[in-house]
């Protein structure tokens, strides 16, 4: 299906959720992957893992106690479609990775859920296949808001290679990215 032209390397991005955010609310930012993708050569973005790290701001210690103002969930999502800034659902083909801390505060436990990284709803690959130029990483405090006094920090490491793709596959997986928006 595909022939690799790079070895793996790693892309980042950050979401920030600020200080007072409250439940239910999204914040986005946007991966930028046109230097990857190129239409007339069939050039693709495969990813093979996806990473989600939950810091607080400076200085960036992962205390979740200290995360949100009471119990709740920071849920985050990485998809290939921009779907306004809204969380997905699970059968979403655009969803590439999703997960959630889940904090106790009463019980002071903390817990990192991992939904999936990456799906690829059965392509026969073990990557998730990206033709479009950019993706969107989505976090949203539940339950609760983001603490007061400090911002919220979920990073994504993705791990991805430059591939090519025959004509008939970049074109396959392009209407199917393109039926979910």
């Amino acid at each position: 299906m595909a022939t690799s032209l790079t070895g793996s390397f790693y892309l980042t991005q950050t979401v920030t959720m600020p200080a007072g955010t409250l439940s239910g609310v999204t914040t986005q930012a946007e991966v930028d992957l046109s230097a990857y993708v190129n239409v007339p050569t069939g050039q693709a973005v495969a990813i093979t893992s996806v990473d989600f790290i939950y810091q607080r701001t400076s200085p960036f210690g992962q205390d979740a106690d200290s995360m949100l103002a009471g119990n709740g969930a920071i849920s985050v999502q990485l998809t290939d479609l921009n779907h306004g800034a809204n969380l997905v659902r699970a059968d979403n083909q655009s969803l590439i990775a999703s997960g959630s801390l889940n904090i106790d505060q009463a019980n002071n436990v903390a817990t990192h859920n991992v939904d999936m990284y990456p799906d690829n709803f059965g392509k026969n690959s073990d990557a998730f296949m990206v033709v479009n130029d950019s993706l969107f990483l989505t976090g949203m405090p539940s339950g609760t808001t983001i603490a007061v006094g400090t911002d919220v920090n979920v990073t994504a490491r993705i791990r991805c290679e430059v591939i090519k793709l025959s004509q008939k596959d970049w074109v396959a997986i392009a209407i199917q990215a393109t039926a979910e928006s």
